[in-house]
């Protein structure tokens, strides 16, 4: 018997309207994920993917399809189950590192005693025990996303939705963060959604990889991603990882040799 899914898609269109214009942002996203799953969504710039995003959190609604988020086994209130990481880290500058992961906390109104500690466990997670007291500017941006990354694991959502939170992050950073990544949702087991227009970083880091085409979006192929975990960066070299990768160029229409 399978299980019920997590979340469900079928058959969602998103249509944007200006001035008596109409522009279909997503035409056909269809896809089921698991509970625990990190699913990589992959596509071009522009392609609909952060609108796919912004229709599961609830800030922008369908035009058509169904949207259909937790089961029997697992409620799901979107107002405390959801998580967000966007690419800048959106750090309060006059906030200290503590304070900023606690932002979340405050709003949804946690108890204040318990939040801070589990803001010193998230920033023990992330790699940043130790600088609880410092202030954004005085991380570097690698250090700023984990602070991003902690503050959105804060209230334990069920959800953590991420829009190509490494993107403003030089190369050598991101394969750091992406190790890290793959790390924190180890241990946290959280559902994780995350968007990129980077291939290889969709190879690396999912479990799952859904293919979006050149908007209006449309689902060109969702499969699993059979890589064994832990992963390490060398794994980018052997033919496994290459083949997943030539399977989503192939689904884009680009050559992999380009």
């Amino acid at each position: 018997m399978t299980a019920e899914p997590f979340i469900s898609l079928r058959n969602v269109r998103k249509i944007y309207r200006s001035k008596g214009a109409e522009f279909l942002a997503v035409s056909d996203v269809t896809m089921d994920i698991a509970e625990g799953e990190l699913v990589a969504l992959v596509g071009p710039s522009g392609c609909g993917k952060t609108t796919v995003l912004k229709i599961l959190a609830g800030l922008h609604g369908a035009d058509g399809g169904t949207i259909k988020i937790g089961n029997a086994k697992t409620p799901f209130d979107p107002a405390r189950d959801i998580g967000m990481v966007f690419q800048q880290a959106l750090l309060l500058k006059w906030r200290t590192i503590l304070d900023n992961v606690l932002l979340p906390a405050e709003i949804v109104g946690l108890p204040m005693r318990a939040a801070r500690e589990r803001a010193r466990d998230l920033l023990k997670l992330v790699g940043l025990a130790g600088y609880e007291d410092k202030y954004p500017q005085q991380l570097s941006g690698g250090m700023q996303q984990r602070t991003a990354i902690a503050r959105a694991f804060i209230h334990d959502p069920k959800l953590i939705l991420m829009d190509e939170p490494f993107g403003a992050l030089d190369a050598l950073t991101r394969e750091q963060m992406n190790l890290e990544m793959l790390r924190i949702w180890r241990e946290s087991g959280k559902t994780i959604i995350f968007v990129t227009h980077s291939i290889q970083e969709a190879v690396f880091l999912g479990s799952h990889c859904a293919v979006l085409t050149a908007g209006p979006a449309r689902m060109a192929e969702y499969f699993p991603i059979e890589l064994p975990l832990p992963r390490a960066l060398p794994i980018k070299t052997t033919d496994e990882f290459g083949a997943y990768a030539r399977r989503i160029y192939a689904r884009l229409g680009l050559s992999a040799n380009a």
